[in-house]
């Protein structure tokens, strides 16, 4: 599809469906949310889910999803490995004392069709990010309710398919929430709520951080083929992860985006891998994201052990700042408002934390019970994209637009996928080509 046609195509399709793609969207800042989230969702008829991906965030979110209410049940697994699925199918039955039928677990590529096809009535998408946008179309197809994890593509071409399958999930009905906790929990949501109604003015610049160690790594076993190898590793490798600025940052990038109301319109960063000893990634990156108005955010983000850690954001206002979490700040510093917390929830932050993995299901299920439809698609597309916009800026050392990248026609991954060795780092883009 040439560079002219693919415009035409997005600005006809998705545009005309309501997808504010451009600066315009900055409007959505002024929109009230309600922080009065409801502690379980409500009963009704049983709701059947089957998770696919089964590592560790997958098994996580099966767990939420059962502890979210009433009649809901996990009938379906599906991975790529056996190994991954029976670890999972056996943390299931020791926490919640629940057996997962032999002939509804499914393994390989296709796995996720299985599972789709299992009688279920939502999906769990939790593999690496890369399979997002694929499982994610053929779950809509399927007319399946979703919660997904973020981030939720790992290139541009991944990002147009969240976002027109997006469109149709909501012309369907279905409800689609993501893995963005903050915008799940309840501290977030009211000091967004005073934000939204002038708490700190205009807002006029952004930081956020998210420096950490390493994270894990797989070391290839000889008997593994370079797929399998590349798979079990995927944290490492930017075609299925999207490099941590993706994979992990996203949440910090996420909150910008919701608390400015828009996307930036262009990123200019700088990275380096010096560490690493696995993978492709890289090891920093540090970005200046340009919002409508000129507004700039400041993004850094660093997985290298030994250094300073700083998990934080900041949006600073014509009239004051917030830590985006549960305080506003007057321009000199001192405290103008602080969510109201109970003795207990002091003593315990994590309290929040935790709670909003669960919150994210209770509000996909009071949607669908409720039949008042939510879609989160067209969000986390966008902040997907904008890390992308400054992994790519970094690669490459050049300044990177919003329009030029939801246009680009990059597209990372091999071509074919089997359990072998098919050569597949001469099919993927070297970062900065």
């Amino acid at each position: 599809m040439s560079k002219h046609t693919r415009r035409d195509f997005i600005n006809k399709t998705v545009l005309a469906g309501g997808f504010a793609l451009a600066a315009g969207a900055i409007s959505c800042r002024k929109q009230k949310q309600t922080f009065d989230l409801p502690h379980t969702a409500p009963d009704g008829p049983v709701l059947k889910a089957g998770l696919v991906g089964c590592g560790s965030r997958g098994t996580g979110a099966a767990l939420n999803f059962l502890d979210a209410g009433p009649s809901l049940e996990l009938v379906a697994l599906g991975d790529v490995f056996d190994d991954k699925l029976q670890k999972c199918r056996a943390n299931i039955k020791k926490e919640r004392g629940i057996e997962i039928d032999a002939e509804k677990c499914f393994v390989g590529f296709d796995a996720f069709e299985k599972v789709i096809d299992a009688g279920v009535d939502i999906v769990l998408l939790a593999t690496p990010p890369y399979f997002r946008p694929e499982h994610f179309e053929a779950a809509v197809k399927a007319g399946k309710h979703i919660f997904m994890e973020k981030p939720v593509a790992v290139d541009p071409a991944g990002i147009r398919s969240i976002l027109i399958n997006g469109m149709r999930a909501k012309e369907m009905g279905l409800s689609v929430v993501t893995g963005t906790i903050k915008r799940h929990q309840v501290d977030y949501l009211a000091t967004y709520e005073k934000v939204s109604q002038g708490a700190i003015g205009e807002i006029v610049a952004g930081n956020c951080y998210y420096n950490q160690g390493k994270l894990w790594h797989v070391n290839p076993r000889a008997e593994w083929s370079e797929m399998e190898a590349m798979i079990r590793n995927w944290v490492n490798w930017c075609w299925l992860s999207g490099d941590h600025i993706v994979e992990q940052h996203i949440h910090n990038i996420d909150l910008m985006n919701w608390f400015i109301g828009s996307h930036p319109l262009k990123a200019t960063g700088f990275g380096s891998r010096q560490r690493r000893t696995t993978g492709d990634q890289y090891d920093n990156f540090s970005v200046d994201y340009i919002y409508p108005d000129n507004v700039h955010v400041h993004s850094m983000c660093r997985q290298i052990n030994g250094c300073s850690t700083n998990v934080t954001d900041n949006i600073r206002g014509t009239h004051g700042y917030t830590n985006c979490e549960n305080t506003i700040f007057s321009p000199q510093g001192e405290v103008r408002w602080k969510f109201p917390l109970t003795e207990e929830q002091e003593q315990d932050r994590w309290h929040f934390f935790w709670r909003a993995f669960v919150q994210e299901h209770i509000d996909l299920v009071t949607a669908i019970r409720n039949k008042q439809p939510i879609n989160e698609a067209q969000q986390i597309a966008e902040s997907t994209l904008t890390a992308i916009m400054g992994r790519i800026s970094a690669y490459t050392g050049k300044v990177v637009t919003w329009d030029e990248l939801l246009n680009s026609e990059l597209k990372l991954g091999p071509k074919h996928f089997v359990m072998g060795d098919v050569n597949i780092s001469k099919t993927i883009p070297v970062p900065g080509q």
